[in-house]
């Protein structure tokens, strides 16, 4: 073994780790340093960063601590590595995936390969129509809230590998930098927005949750990382699992939500029966009853997923922050060319499940196009009938040019007035 370089950490992984960092992008961390940065002198900082974990002489720099709005007026704390430590954390990623990929459960979908949330959406639907109830788990403060000792535990069970040990441990205890400098010791948790971090949180929950309740109470379920929904028979057989479930998180240091954490009836045509709570959301979309069409021409009651009413705000924030009413300077094709990547974006997550909820959001857009061509051509300026119309006219001769024509007019619009 060679006393200066006692682990052998190949040259070749931390290269694969900047590529994957580098196509991930990312905000800068403590130390300012963007990715581009970084790569300025790409070679130097490489072999800066292998001959220290080689060396096992790395220690991870605090993470920066930043809080993001959340929907319900709250802040998600989010913990933003410097690029460096980015690259490292991603080497010891890439040495565990293939070891706990094996092992993690069918039915948890979250920051695996060849898994999405659209799957887990999925799979909750078909569910949900086999099944009459469903418990709805939100677990406060999750990735805040992971108990060191037993996350260390679970990975030791899967590797001796000494370096790899060593470096989760020293990313697990890394302070935190607030905007002001402040450092803000961690007893607890590995912090969300870390590369290590979701496999880390996933290998936690397998063992808190996903082997334990195929033992202890095996029912249905939809895991993506912290977002679980369990599905159950009857209101009772859901009640008594909420029970059992709020026991078996406070044993792991973990806590179960009071006023998010529910248990819902998922009501339909064929469902009989009055309940209060029959809709719950579930990574971006609702569950509730809809119309919906069935075999032979026949409309009734479903129960299914569409975008929700917080995505759709969101989105709706989102175009209204695009200001595009003031880009006259713009040509049409400039802005397509500028908001269609976000425009596909939410297409391409929302428009899996009853994609006809996404469409007023989507129209607002053709709306601030009006506003947007008044501005700009004279002769629409006081005429916006006239101005819709013409719109009209542009979808119809480039219906491909903006993400969301094809989707909302088909061939086109028959008149402007669908744009108003």
């Amino acid at each position: 073994m060679n006393k200066a370089k006692p682990f052998d950490i190949p040259k070749r992984e931390v290269w694969e780790a900047f590529k994957s960092v580098k196509a991930n992008q990312g905000a800068s961390g403590v130390d300012g340093q963007s990715i581009q940065d970084f790569e300025s002198q790409l070679t130097g900082n490489l072999y800066k960063l292998w001959n220290r974990l080689s060396s096992g002489s790395y220690l991870p720099p605090p993470v920066r601590r930043v809080d993001i709005p959340k929907a319900n007026g709250g802040t998600r704390p989010l913990g933003i590595p410097t690029v460096a430590d980015r690259i490292a954390q991603e080497v010891v990623r890439r040495y565990l995936e293939p070891l706990l990929e094996p092992l993690f459960h069918a039915d948890s979908y979250g920051y695996r390969p060849g898994r999405s949330a659209i799957d887990a959406v999925r799979t909750a639907r078909q569910r949900c129509w086999r099944y009459d109830w469903i418990v709805d788990l939100d677990i406060k403060g999750f990735f805040d809230s992971i108990d060191r000792e037993l996350l260390l535990r679970a990975v030791r069970k899967h590797t001796q590998c000494r370096w790899v040990l060593l470096y989760i441990e020293r990313w697990l205890k890394a302070p935190a930098m607030l905007e002001d400098g402040t450092l803000v010791p961690r007893e607890r948790g590995t912090p969300q927005g870390g590369v290590v971090s979701p496999i880390l949180a996933n290998l936690f929950l397998h063992y808190v949750f996903d082997v334990w309740i195929g033992r202890v109470f095996p029912v249905p379920f939809e895991r993506y990382a912290d977002d679980v929904i369990c599905h159950c028979r009857s209101e009772r057989e859901a009640l008594a699992l909420l029970r059992v479930l709020d026991r078996r998180f406070a044993a792991c240091g973990l806590v179960l939500h009071p006023e998010k954490t529910k248990v819902v009836y998922c009501k339909d045509t064929n469902r009989k029966g009055e309940y209060s709570i029959h809709q719950f959301d579930f990574l971006g979309y609702s569950f509730r009853p809809r119309r919906a069409k069935w075999r032979g021409e026949l409309y009734g009651t479903s129960f299914l997923p569409a975008a929700s009413p917080k995505a759709l705000k969101a989105i709706r924030q989102a175009i209204r922050g695009w200001s595009l009413q003031t880009r006259s300077d713009k040509a049409l094709d400039d802005l397509a060319r500028m908001f269609n990547p976000y425009i596909r974006g939410w297409i391409n997550y929302y428009s899996h499940f009853y994609k006809s909820a996404l469409y007023p959001t989507l129209r607002r857009i053709d709306a601030y196009l009006v506003r947007w061509a008044r501005r700009k051509f004279k002769r629409l300026r006081q005429r916006p009938k006239v101005a819709r119309d013409w719109l009209a006219r542009v979808i119809r001769a480039t219906p491909d040019l903006f993400a969301h024509w094809g989707l909302l007019y088909g061939q086109g619009p028959n008149t402007g007035s669908r744009m108003s």
